[in-house]
């Protein structure tokens, strides 16, 4: 694998945990714009803001510090917020989206970009033969079959 490769693998887990952790938090302190993207036929938006925020904190807090379960599960959590982009999509141009959303190029813009998103979270998983990062504080041991 390139040196740059490797270093985009090494980086993307964690970039894509900060937007996480933005993007959770703002769940909570301004879900109206979330709310306005979620397909119609789903009950109790509100709920489900809250509910997607608060699983972006957790995957992106797991992103960063190099969970084991983090990477699938942002990637699951990417794929299910996956109807809300095309939903915005669908919706941009009518003025029923607020700012920016509502900017079709934008909207459609968001949709194939779920693609690079989800790559980026499984990124986190070690590669073939090595260790993946230790819980922050600890440290990682290995020992030799030769050591006493």
């Amino acid at each position: 694998m390139s040196e740059r490769v490797s270093v985009l693998r090494g980086a993307a887990p964690r970039v894509l945990g900060g937007l996480f952790v933005a993007s959770g938090i703002l769940h909570f302190v301004a879900p109206k714009p979330f709310e306005a993207i979620m397909p119609r036929r789903l009950p109790a938006h509100r709920a489900f803001v809250y509910g997607s925020g608060a699983a972006e904190l957790a995957c992106g807090v797991g992103l960063l510090t190099r969970r084991k379960w983090a990477g699938p599960a942002a990637a699951a959590l990417l794929l299910a917020v996956w109807p809300a982009n095309v939903q915005m999509a669908l919706d941009s141009g009518s003025g029923r989206l607020p700012g920016p959303a509502d900017n079709r190029l934008i909207a459609w813009g968001r949709v194939p970009l779920q693609v690079p998103l989800i790559w980026a979270a499984l990124q986190s998983r070690p590669a073939d033969g090595q260790h993946p990062d230790p819980a922050p504080g600890k440290s990682e041991s290995v020992s030799s079959p030769t050591a006493k």
